[in-house]
């Protein structure tokens, strides 16, 4: 082993305070004071708690499995699967540690870290006799660069704080949660992407009879500070530092909550995370607060940002920019633009349609059903203009047993962090007030933690006959939800006409 050295490489030791066995969630067994023995064995490491005394009483656990969190500065908890083997006992649920002092919990968490490093991810033999894999199934399918910039950027309080100061946001999870106290008290809640630990405290207000919040972030730190200076709930909160996907809690849900939510709903795809955590986590028939998502999609008609994207490939346009001619790229940089989705807030009067929907119910879907979305689009125009783009925005709903709340990102009510999204064409299409849009939004998830977006709205033949006509006009667009072009705009009373002329810098001709 190249971690451990010598004599440490077969056996390491530490005195602990108490080690507390966790063997129901009513009542503990306690080994006090004890030792905690790392050991190998044939090439399989494990880890034993027994009594200073020598005495048949202990506790062994499978380094496999076992995870290491940290309750406090000197109290840890030890989780792994096991079963009972005679007179030992495979530890399949947790237990507490106590520590003399912090310098030995981080000894001990050192140390923890690296017999598992040198027993299972260098792929030394486990007792199953496979070798342990040390990526999980959320590192299969994200890419590394990706994942490190998620973690980094909801581990800094800044971005928390704007996610707080939302108060349309914040507002409706409490008065969910609030309101339906009787689905929170004496239960156990999963708060899945703690963050910053509020919606744990939420649930812990409610009456929560233990909450585990799992944040990957270092944002879990901070989290247990939070939750340490509020004293009357914190002590039914445990933060665990992990992803969902790897974790282990000694205790099913009776209701998960979270966050899940990114731009147009399925940004960043934490909704895969959340299902995942139902599955691993949630009793039968458990609560998920949010229940369903809903992602709106209507056409709509802005002629000022229509120039505005398109004048900001006029650079490209010049032929002597320090005697170089950059003509040559501007059509790539004209479709460069147009394939960013807009994100800003939006006077609804813009919509040329009346909405539609489409609904990801989170207490059924499947995991693999969130890689891909393929909507068949179909409106019939309000009035008589050029439409744009598809413009989406999404609402989620807190199904709780006595209330039941909405949270909604629509354009024309109160602006949330999210906004609203419009994906705008390149090429936008003419219609008469009654005339049939018909289309597709076709979304792929890709492993940057986002998804490649594919739109295509087309006019069918108007009037009489058009029962004999077919498509007179499509128009198609191609987007990167991950790059979206951050606008937010408030929302303008745009005076709407039947036949709005664009901005004299774009000349038809150039279209």
């Amino acid at each position: 082993m190249e971690g451990l050295k010598g004599e440490e490489a077969q056996k390491q030791e530490f005195v602990l305070a108490s080690v507390s066995e966790l063997a129901s969630s009513s009542s503990s067994s306690s080994l006090t004071p004890a030792v905690a023995r790392f050991s190998a064995e044939d090439g399989v490491g494990e880890l034993r708690f027994q009594q200073e005394a020598e005495s048949d009483a202990r506790v062994n656990v499978d380094l496999q499995t076992a995870q290491l969190f940290k309750l406090g500065p000197v109290q840890s908890v030890c989780i792994s699967e096991g079963s009972d083997t005679g007179t030992e006992k495979l530890f399949s649920r947790g237990v507490t540690i106590h520590f003399k002092n912090e310098e030995e919990s981080g000894a001990f968490h050192n140390a923890f870290e690296q017999w598992k490093k040198d027993f299972i991810v260098q792929g030394k033999k486990l007792p199953n006799g496979e070798i342990s894999s040390s990526k999980s199934k959320f590192d299969d399918k994200i890419e590394p660069s990706s994942a490190k910039m998620y973690f980094h950027y909801y581990g800094q309080l800044l971005h928390q704080q704007n996610m707080l100061q939302d108060y349309v946001r914040t507002g409706t999870y409490y008065a969910a949660v609030i309101e339906n106290r009787v689905d929170f008290t004496g239960r156990v809640v999963v708060d899945v992407g703690a963050g910053s630990g509020i919606l744990s405290l939420f649930a812990a207000q409610a009456g929560a009879k233990h909450v585990y919040a799992v944040e990957a972030s270092e944002m879990a730190e901070y989290a247990r500070k939070l939750i340490a200076g509020n004293p009357s709930l914190g002590q039914r909160i445990t933060v665990i530092k992990g992803k969902v996907e790897e974790v282990e809690l000694p205790e099913k849900a009776d209701i998960l909550i979270s966050e899940p939510m990114g731009t147009l709903l399925i940004n960043e795809r934490m909704l895969e995370t959340y299902v995942i955590a139902r599955d691993r986590f949630l009793q039968p028939n458990g609560k998920m607060f949010p229940t369903l998502g809903r992602i709106h999609m209507a056409p709509f008609s802005d002629e000022y940002l229509f120039v505005e994207i398109a004048n900001k490939a006029l650079f490209w346009q010049q032929q002597n920019y320090y005697g170089v001619d950059l003509q040559p790229l501007y059509a790539s940089a004209f479709q460069g633009y147009f394939s960013q989705p807009v994100v800003d807030a939006f006077d609804p009067r813009l919509l040329v349609a009346p909405s539609m929907s489409h609904v990801i119910d989170f207490t059924k879907i499947n995991e693999e059903d969130l890689y891909e979305f393929d909507i068949p689009l179909r409106f019939v125009a309000a009035v008589g203009t050029r439409v744009h783009g598809l413009a989406c925005w999404f609402d989620v709903l807190f199904d709780g047993s006595t209330v039941q709340r909405w949270l909604t990102t629509a354009p024309g009510a109160p602006t949330t962090h999210w906004y609203q999204l419009r994906c705008v064409l390149s090429q936008p299409i003419y219609v008469m007030a009654g005339q049939e849009i018909t289309g597709r939004l076709h979304m792929i998830a890709h492993n940057a933690q986002s998804y490649t977006i594919y739109l295509t709205l087309a006019a069918k033949m108007w009037g009489p006959g058009a029962e004999q006509g077919g498509i007179i006009q499509e128009s198609s667009c191609k987007l990167d939800l991950k790059e979206p072009y951050y606008r937010m705009s408030q929302p303008q009373a745009y005076t709407i006409t039947q036949d709005q002329q664009p901005h004299q810098q774009i000349q038809a001709q150039d279209l």
